[in-house]
């Protein structure tokens, strides 16, 4: 059978297009591939912890506390608690949710870093729980003693003394501890006057 004149011209008509159309797409993929060739590798991450919700100072931790994140290598914070390393510790300080939980934020050792050399974190109850309210961690408070008897004048046991922990909003109304930076000898000192005297505390200005 032979092909209609008509039908070969048409073909011949076609070829020349369909080749440019070829040669298009062949060009567009080359410039993607180029394209994610230049594109940089994913930076390695670490699964770090951070704070699933808004945390309170005092806070216990638990599973429904935290989350894992990803984050990258030079945005891992020193001290970062890694999956499996939060369970029971204990927030020295407020967190937000989504910050990475380090452990400068936890009662521990790390807590008293940057506080200088040779202190301890001990706990002081104060007469009036309703002044931790006006308290921060970070703060320098007066720490003074008053005789139960009121026939003695106060005296301060522990001056331009740091506050490195907080209780939680509601333990404060019952009277929760706030902790301090101190050394030993004063720490003795406030345990010592907590027995015979009553505690109330001076903000220091900033």
């Amino acid at each position: 059978m032979a092909i209609p004149t008509t039908l070969l011209r048409d073909l011949r008509r076609a070829l020349p297009s369909h080749r440019r159309l070829l040669a298009a797409g062949l060009a567009a993929a080359a410039v993607a591939v180029g394209i994610q060739a230049l594109e940089p590798a994913p930076a390695p991450t670490v699964e770090v912890l951070a704070a699933a919700r808004d945390l309170d100072g005092g806070t216990k931790l638990a599973a429904a506390d935290v989350r894992t994140v990803a984050l990258p290598e030079t945005a891992v914070p020193a001290g970062v608690l890694r999956p499996g390393e939060a369970d029971g510790r204990l927030l020295a300080s407020p967190v937000r949710a989504g910050e990475p939980l380090t452990d400068a934020r936890l009662l521990g050792p790390a807590l008293l870093d940057g506080y200088g050399q040779g202190l301890v974190a001990a706990p002081v109850r104060v007469a009036d729980p309703g002044a931790l309210a006006l308290v921060r961690v970070g703060d320098r408070i007066d720490l003074l003693a008053t005789a139960a008897a009121g026939d003695q004048p106060a005296r301060t046991v522990a001056a331009a003394t740091p506050v490195v922990a907080l209780p939680r909003p509601d333990e404060a109304v019952e009277g929760g501890l706030l902790v301090v930076a101190v050394s030993p000898a004063t720490a003795a000192e406030l345990a010592r006057s907590a027995v015979a005297s009553q505690l109330s505390l001076v903000l220091r200005p900033p």
